[in-house]
């Protein structure tokens, strides 16, 4: 190789320690550019072909190598448009090159970048400090959902945010098993319940009537269709009344059942109606709550008749001695099943019992159409209970018109019956969902309205306190607002907030991640293009690493360059005295002929 080997080699390595010198001014120069990457330079030493006995280290050759995939430091701040990636992906931009009516002109070519700067422009515009517009994908406003695969730059606008009318409510609650409203008194049986016949007329009692017109003269002697030493039980909800038929003149009565006198030879006898009279009297004293308003009696038809009075939800049983049964005409023991109609709705002047008899169930604000809100205001009643014959049953009122006088419906009932098991839960198959259809609520018209419960949403179990727990209220309307401001969260959704409250989805800014993440091409401005080396982008429409209200910092230790500036100055030295050593020798070489 020789002298002019080593000069060669020499100069080989000023160049590369230049280019060194080139990278660690250019990295120092950025140490405070937002989103920079550093450039690291590699030394490659090219060897020439020689025996190996012969080889010498040859000359160096210096290229830059990327730190693409090395994070910068990521700060918080204020600005909430600027976002930075805590992952090796990139986001998606592209400059504008130029204007048309006014309307910025892209060229639709992607380039990629860690600088996430960004400020709303004029034109309602992402651009970031480089110059460069942020590119996402449009949300459909209606559903949340993303619409359409391709990145486009984002736009946003300041237009008023149209009316959504409210077409789904989700409400979830616990009502208690014992409705604590102010008509509610422990001494009194069955206090909690809404009753319906308080309401309009209809409701009608269990009732168990005889055949045949036997009893045609309640006042003939007992004995002539009661048999002393038969008897008959009537059930009420469970509790049994046995009534014992007994003749006084025998023996006085010693059983420990209700004793009914039938004596045919007492004078006066004992009619029908005494004893019938007797009955109901035991009936009422020993056949629980459910029977504090029992009649027994001859009805129109001269059959023995048994109620329960005025309670709707219990029912009973008659059984028998087969001759006793036979002669009161009981061919069928059971009664009839009671019946309680819905009260659709409750007029205004019904409205301080109303609220009586039932507990408020929370209130909320719906919209219609045009954006009119309308405040519905929710009670709920317990119509029918388990502890009083039936089933836990609830009906859910809404207030339809509060300015409502007179006769005039004020609240109206929910077309849906909530009946509960004992565990607390309701009737299979549930109530997931319940319509509430033409809701009008002072005026407003909101169309058909969905009571969305879910699975479980609505249960049944113990409160001490009496009231309802609402654990879930909301609804999916809003009235029109202004356009106030926009951030980009977390999961990369440009938000638009309004005057109204409401915080829409606008857009969702795209992610691109490459295989070959150090092999994009630099360009002006902190931006990439890909190669052939770096393989195609990658796209991520989640959002993912995207952190809001902060800033990836420059990836440079300005003290780490200064190391590096150290041994590369010192290098670049010593590369020239090679320089000015080779030249020494050749002017000796040279000396040699003269």
């Amino acid at each position: 190789m020789g002298i002019y080997g080593a000069l060669s080699s020499a100069v080989t390595g000023l160049r590369a320690q230049a280019h060194a010198l080139e990278n660690i001014s250019g990295n120092i120069a950025n140490s405070q550019t937002t989103g920079y990457k550093r450039i690291e330079t590699d030394f490659i030493d090219l060897i020439p072909d020689a025996p190996i006995s012969r080889q010498v280290p040859g000359a160096v050759l210096a290229q830059s190598r990327g730190t693409n995939n090395v994070q910068g430091d990521i700060k918080t701040v204020s600005d909430e448009t600027f976002i930075a990636l805590n992952s090796n992906g990139f986001f998606v931009v592209e400059p504008k090159i130029g204007q048309s009516d006014g309307n910025a002109v892209f060229a639709g070519t992607n380039f990629y970048t860690r600088r996430g700067d960004f400020e709303i422009d004029k034109d309602g515009l992402l651009v970031n400090g480089a110059g460069y517009y942020l590119k996402g994908l449009p949300i459909d406003t209606l559903t949340g959902n993303i619409s359409g695969s391709v990145p486009e730059v984002i736009k946003l606008s300041n237009n008023f945010l149209p009316a959504q009318a409210t077409t789904r409510v989700n409400y979830q609650a616990n009502l208690p098993q014992l409705p604590k409203n102010t008509g509610y008194n422990p001494t009194i049986y069955n206090s909690e319940l809404m009753e319906a016949n308080d309401y309009l007329a209809g409701s009608t009692t269990a009732t168990k009537a005889g055949a045949g017109g036997l009893l045609t003269d309640g006042t003939l002697n007992a004995a002539t269709v009661m048999t002393p030493g038969e008897s008959i039980t009537v059930t009420v909800n469970g509790t049994a009344v046995k009534f014992d038929f007994y003749d006084s003149d025998v023996a006085a009565y010693a059983g420990t059942n209700t004793g009914i006198d039938v004596s045919a030879t007492t004078v006066p006898a004992v009619t029908i109606n005494a004893a019938l009279a007797a009955m109901q009297a035991g009936l009422i004293s020993a056949g629980g709550p459910a029977a504090a308003t029992a009649t027994v009696g001859i009805n129109g038809a001269d059959n023995l008749e048994i109620t329960l009075g005025s309670d709707f939800h219990a029912s009973f049983s008659v059984t028998g001695d087969a001759a006793a049964m036979t002669a009161l005409g009981l061919t069928d023991g059971a009664s009839s099943a009671p019946t309680r109609p819905d009260v659709e709705t409750v007029a205004a002047d019904l409205d301080a019992e109303f609220k009586a008899n039932s507990i408020a169930g929370g209130a909320i604000t719906v919209y219609a159409e045009n954006g009119a809100p309308a405040n519905v205001q929710m009670r709920w009643a317990k119509v029918d209970s388990a502890a009083a014959g039936g089933a836990d049953t609830w009906n859910l009122y809404y207030m339809s018109n509060s300015a409502a006088t007179g006769t005039s419906p004020m609240w109206t009932r929910v077309d849906q019956d909530y009946v509960f098991r004992g565990d607390g839960s309701l009737v299979p198959p549930g109530v997931p969902t319940a319509m509430i259809n033409d809701l009008v609520v002072n005026g407003v018209a909101l169309g058909d309205v969905e009571l969305k419960h879910d699975t479980n949403g609505v249960s049944q179990f113990a409160d001490v306190n009496g009231t309802v727990n609402v654990s879930t209220l909301n609804q999916n309307g809003y009235g029109a607002g202004e356009f106030v401001s926009v951030a980009i969260n977390d999961s990369g959704r440009v938000v638009a907030t309004y005057s109204n409250g409401e915080r829409i989805d606008m857009a969702q800014v795209v992610t691109a991640e490459f295989n070959a993440i150090n092999k994009l091409k630099r360009l002006d401005g902190g931006v990439f293009a890909s190669t052939s080396e770096s393989g195609e982008a990658i796209l991520d429409l989640s959002g993912s690493g995207v952190i809001g209200g902060a800033l990836e910092a420059s990836n440079t230790d300005i003290s780490d360059e200064f190391t590096k500036l150290i041994v590369t100055q010192q290098a670049y030295a010593a590369g020239t005295r090679i320089v000015s050593a080779a030249d020494d020798m050749l002017q000796e070489a040279l000396n040699m002929i003269r």
